[in-house]
């Protein structure tokens, strides 16, 4: 059995003990530890003195064991707007937070981070991951995973590997070159197991030329043997198939009880099949993860740093703005809330706000503050003017809490009871949600016959609304005790994550009155919803409004002709991006472009809030003042929001990926598997900013770039005049605010080869960090340049000897200073 070497510091006496409580354990002991007791947690073995460890999804929030409203979760920003601060320490802190947070609900395991590569602005997952880039995704993830771990809970590195894109994700089967699975999807993840030194990796789903990733041998080379990686391998939920993958070096099958390792396992061993030293090795990893997070008698974990919740909350703020990108101003921000006398606040998610990304990474914020709660605070709400504009929403939208009562407890909310096949309830939940997901947990979905939700609906105004359910299965509407809908709902396709989060719907139209209660009761007959793992999603509510299209946008423009400044909240749905399903188009949902159009044509002072996880076709982009992406900003979105807008805090953000003007001008974007279900990476080494550079295709905005409040400008640079191989060398770069307010730039150093022997990419990012400085201050920073950044892959790292640029900057498109390094032999 080979040698661990913890992150914990174990000695060798702690690696002794923890091989003698494997050699205490049978065969059918052991193989029983290999797979989950449930949907989020391992198996105790009180023999041992080893406790369950619970497992929670990330990586921007931690939900905790149930995806409860009553036991709610701070959320952070998306991934996406982490990575636009450029920022290690951000993303460190963010990796602190979601241990504080994690230890608060008891979890062990946070799941993530995702660091699969923005290959596709189609993505449907790309809200949840870092960057285009593998070197930023890669020192954002390490940093992330320091700040988590360095708290004693455990973090996750997650999906190993090339799971870059949502459609057919549980078969497709990724075709991709050795060179570049090495030089852009390995080493996203690589600083993270070797210098972060992560106690988990999830294998993901998809194949990787043939081979279903459970079963690879890259969970083995280079993950073990060339990493030394020594944590647990596990596999997304589900993603172990056969008793195979027991021959490989995966570790742990979740969820449990159930799986294809258990009994089928043990007399593959005692058959000669896979050798018991195999799964004495998996045993002893998922003993060092038990000691690492305490849970193991006699080792402890480290305790998380004291943070309050107020710190928490101020951090989400912080990281918001952070990670708040400002691609254009002529001029109009910031503005002085006492400067204006009417702000016209606009869009569907000025509202209803996304602060996170659908799918399992969802949290349940105990408060959201939107763009328009956060605009009202900070200019007065009396100065503010609401218009909708133009509707987002696809789908139901729950029912809000003021609106609805418990007809058992007479407070706000809703009662769930489960019923038996003759009636008898197995057990009643007060809720305060119509939105609510079992995933995990104790309820008795599969044990139950039916499932009825009831609460008395209090109608906000008057009019016909169309009122409806969405899950999968059987349902049936009462109103007043009168049946007026019944439906069976089935599943779109087959991924069990779309079918429990964004399930079909079912409605009717229902004429209403303001102020006249309801009593409103949904039935679901659990027989037919083909529940999975005890798991059920429903939603309860309207869908929006039928309300004249043109009507808002005209109430729109007369509201932003009227105001000093007009603020056009545009944004995506949770139907365009989840995880699940990938996105159709990079056009705004809806009527959005036509209603900027509109508005900045009355109000040349607009102002656009982009409320997207990833790129969204921006056609009015020329005819308005000032766009800010705030991405999914997490709950405190709209303070950030008002905080950049009136030069309380800097955009800090920079583009991690692309933005395109055109979708016809994606380089690459497919991301759809061909009939034998393949999806082959032809671009190669080529993907965001090096596609678009290799296809000589301006973009709308490029990588790296961002606006600030300030000016700066590159005064010098020092670099080595040589470099070898398997070292790394500094860079020195002068910079000074030539502006009159304190700011941030993230000074950014590319490399191109000139004249080489081998397929580069025009340019490739080999290092960059954030810069503050006070008005008219030099600052000089020193960046380390790794020369494995200038290898390339081929059966191992090549070093090509000759003369490299060191381009310097603030885009990969602005880099008005250089510098020849000159590669040797050793």
């Amino acid at each position: 059995m080979e040698l661990l070497t913890p992150a914990t510091e174990h000695d060798n006496s702690t690696l002794e003990r923890l091989e003698s409580l494997v050699a205490e354990l049978t065969l059918e002991e052991k193989v029983h530890l290999l797979t989950g007791r449930d949907f989020w947690t391992t198996r105790p073995l009180e023999k041992i003195g080893l406790r369950r460890m619970l497992f929670s999804d990330g990586p921007t929030g931690v939900r905790g064991e149930v995806w409860d409203e009553r036991r709610p979760s701070l959320n952070f920003p998306s991934a996406a707007a982490i990575s636009s601060s450029w920022d290690p320490v951000i993303a460190d802190r963010l990796g602190v937070a979601s241990a504080v947070e994690a230890r608060r609900k008891g979890v062990d395991v946070v799941l993530g981070p995702t660091i699969n590569l923005h290959r596709s602005p189609l993505g449907g997952r790309h809200f949840e991951a870092f960057s285009e880039d593998p070197v930023l995704t890669a020192e954002l993830a390490a940093a992330y995973v320091s700040g988590v771990q360095r708290n004693g809970v455990g973090a996750t590195p997650k999906h190993y590997v090339a799971n870059d894109s949502e459609t057919d994700r549980f078969t497709v089967n990724v075709k991709v070159a050795d060179r570049p699975l090495r030089e852009l999807y390995l080493l996203a993840f690589e600083k993270a197991i070797v210098e972060a030194e992560a106690w988990l990796v999830m294998s993901a789903y998809n194949s990787i030329n043939g081979i279903t990733v459970t079963e690879n041998e890259l969970l083995e080379a280079p993950l073990n043997s060339e990493w030394g990686f020594n944590g647990v391998v596990i596999s997304d939920w589900t993603a172990v198939r056969s008793v195979n993958s027991a021959a490989a070096s995966q570790d742990l099958v979740m969820p449990g009880p159930e799986g294809p390792w258990g009994e089928t396992l043990v007399r593959a061993v005692t058959a000669g099949e896979i050798p018991e030293a195999a799964v004495d090795r998996k045993v002893l990893r998922i003993l060092q993860l038990a000691a690492r997070v305490g849970a193991l008698a006699g080792f402890d974990a480290v305790l998380p740093e004291p943070w309050s919740m107020e710190e928490l909350i101020a951090f989400a703020r912080e990281a918001s703005t952070a990670g708040t990108v400002m691609v254009k101003n002529d001029g109009l921000l910031p503005i002085s809330p006492a400067s204006v006398r009417k702000v016209a606040v606009i869009g569907h998610n000025a509202l209803h706000a996304r602060t996170q990304g659908g799918g399992s990474a969802t949290v349940v914020p105990e408060e959201v503050v939107n763009p328009l709660d956060g605009i009202r605070a900070a200019f007065s709400a009396d100065k503010v003017s609401y218009s909708m504009g133009a509707v987002v929403q696809e789908g139901i939208a729950e029912l809000p809490l003021e609106q609805i009562g418990n007809p058992v407890t007479g407070e706000p909310g809703i009662q769930v009871r489960f019923l038996d096949s003759d009636g008898q309830e197995l057990l009643a939940e007060d809720r305060q949600s119509t939105a609510l997901v079992w995933f995990g947990g104790d309820a008795p979905i599969t044990a139950s016959s039916s499932i009825q939700f009831h609460c008395i609906y209090t109608p906000a105004q008057n009019g016909t609304v169309r009122l409806g359910f969405s899950t999968l299965g059987r349902g049936r509407i009462f109103v007043d005790n009168k049946l007026i809908h019944e439906a069976t709902l089935e599943p779109v396709g087959t991924d069990l994550g779309a079918a429990l989060l964004a399930p079909p719907a079912a409605t009717v139209p229902l004429e209403v009155k303001e102020g006249a209660p309801l009593d409103l009761r949904v039935e679901i007959d659990t027989r037919t919803t083909g529940a999975l793992l005890n798991t059920l999603g429903i939603t309860i509510g309207i869908e929006a409004a039928d309300e004249d299209p043109e009507t808002l946008i005209h109430e729109a423009v007369e509201a932003a002709r009227a105001a000093d400044i007009a603020v056009v909240v545009v944004g995506t749905n949770s139907h365009v991006e989840s995880e699940g399903y990938d996105r159709a188009s990079l056009e705004l949902p809806g009527l959005q472009d036509r209603l900027v159009h509109a508005v900045a044509a009355a109000n040349p002072r607009t102002v656009v809030v982009v409320n997207s996880g990833s790129p969204v076709l921006m056609p009015w982009r020329n005819e308005v003042a000032a766009i800010l992406i705030g991405y999914f900003g997490g709950q405190e979105f709209g303070h950030a929001l008002a905080d950049i807008m009136t030069g309380t805090a800097e955009p800090g953000g920079r583009l991690p990926t692309t933005w395109p003007d055109r979708q016809e001008d994606v380089p690459v974007i497919n991301v759809t598997p061909d009939s034998d279900g393949s999806l082959t990476y032809a671009e190669g080494i080529h993907i965001g900013y090096r596609a678009w550079l290799k296809a000589g295709i301006t973009p709308a905005y490029e990588f790296g770039y961002g606006l600030g409040y300030t000016q700066w400008s590159i005064d010098s640079v020092e670099a080595p005049a040589e470099a070898t191989a398997n070292a790394a060398h500094p860079v020195i770069i002068a910079m000074t605010n030539t502006g009159g307010r304190a700011g941030k730039n993230v000074v950014q150093v590319y490399a191109e080869k000139p004249g080489s022997a081998v397929e580069r990419p025009v340019r490739w990012l080999v290092a960059a960090t954030p810069v503050w400085a006070e008005p008219g201050e030099t600052v000089t920073t020193v960046l380390n340049i790794p020369t494995r950044l200038l290898a390339y892959w081929d059966h191992g790292w090549r070093y090509e000897p000759g003369e490299y640029v060191l381009r310097i900057g603030t885009s990969v498109s602005e880099l008005p200073l250089a510098s020849t390094l000159v590669l040797v032999e050793d």
